[in-house]
């Protein structure tokens, strides 16, 4: 077996694979008008998915993401699910959505193979939620988790986007919600992308701030975890829960990247804010085939972004890989 590891000796073993940019949500920060139009013809078909799962697997990937847009919204995504978990190398198969339908479809996702699941939700408040999201579904949102979390399953974590305007309020009532819960809940600093640098200017919010904040009230930073994504975990012991803090703009953010991401329509970008995506519909229909070019590509991967110059690369919202 071999092991993807890039030219700055990173070890690549979690991919993160978007099923289709379409998305129900008008989130102000990412798609505010909403998806414009249906989702495209070329999505990845299942046999093409299952391709990419075998040579990733065979390549040293543990860990896949599946994500959107809303991952939920593919009508196959438990045949998805069931193809990654047929590979005996991928130790976790996670899912990040907003919450659609989550009541009716988990146990389906759960008894295709899903391991851990990200739940999307801006503001426990819900007024503040619909405001961000155009939505008015917090409430069923937490709801729904309470009813994964009665089943036994406590691999889930909460996403939520750190907004200057709502920070405080949103880090007062996430603190409140933890006390009592096995829920590991990340805020994610606003990153921005080709469509939001009005939007960015005004809302974006340094998660250092919030991270020295943490720490100053007894949070401990934990060790990271193989195959862990970009979050720093943080526990305390009047918590049963803990917090993440993903914060892009900080120093060395990219010296542990272990990532590659693929689009619905089978690109592969090496870096979220890289400016080449890079095409493996060729590929597809052999492993060995896309065994031999992921690992060429792998040597293309560059040390860090540069969002800190502004540049954000091929990105114009962040639906199209799912972050």
């Amino acid at each position: 077996m071999t092991t993807l590891i890039d030219p700055h000796n990173r070890q690549l073993t979690y991919l993160r694979l978007s099923v289709t940019d379409l998305c129900n949500y008008r989130c102000s920060y990412c798609l505010p008008n909403g998806y414009q139009g249906k989702a495209k013809p070329d999505e990845l078909t299942l046999p093409e998915i299952h391709t990419i799962a075998a040579a990733f697997a065979q390549s040293g990937t543990r860990k896949v993401r599946l994500t959107g847009g809303e991952a939920t919204l593919r009508q196959d995504l438990p045949d998805i699910i069931a193809a990654i978990r047929a590979q005996p190398q991928i130790e976790s198969i996670a899912l990040t959505t907003n919450g659609h339908r989550l009541d009716k479809n988990f146990p389906i996702y759960r008894a295709a193979g899903l391991t851990k699941i990200n739940i999307s939700l801006d503001s426990f408040n819900p007024e503040t939620f619909k405001k961000i999201t155009g939505k008015d579904q917090s409430q069923a949102i937490l709801r729904s988790i309470e009813n994964i979390l009665n089943t036994g399953f406590t691999s889930i974590k909460i996403n939520t986007l750190l907004l200057r305007e709502h920070a405080q309020e949103t880090l007062h009532d996430a603190l409140d919600y933890i006390r009592t819960r096995p829920i590991a809940l990340r805020f994610i600093e606003l990153m921005q992308t080709g469509d939001n640098s009005a939007y960015f200017q005004q809302h974006h919010q340094n998660a250092l701030q919030l991270e020295q904040n943490l720490i100053q009230q007894g949070w401990q930073l934990q060790p990271r975890q193989p195959h862990a994504g970009p979050a720093r975990e943080y526990s305390h012991p009047d918590y049963i829960g803990n917090i993440g803090i993903i914060a892009p703009y900080s120093k060395d953010f990219c010296n542990s990247c272990n990532r590659l991401r693929i689009t619905a329509q089978g690109k592969m970008h090496l870096c979220l804010f890289g400016s080449v995506a890079h095409d493996l519909r060729p590929y597809l229909h052999d492993v060995g085939s896309l065994k031999n070019q992921i690992a060429q590509l792998v040597q293309q991967k560059p040390e860090h972004h540069y969002l800190h110059n502004k540049k954000v690369g091929l990105i114009t919202n962040l639906s199209m890989t799912g972050g």
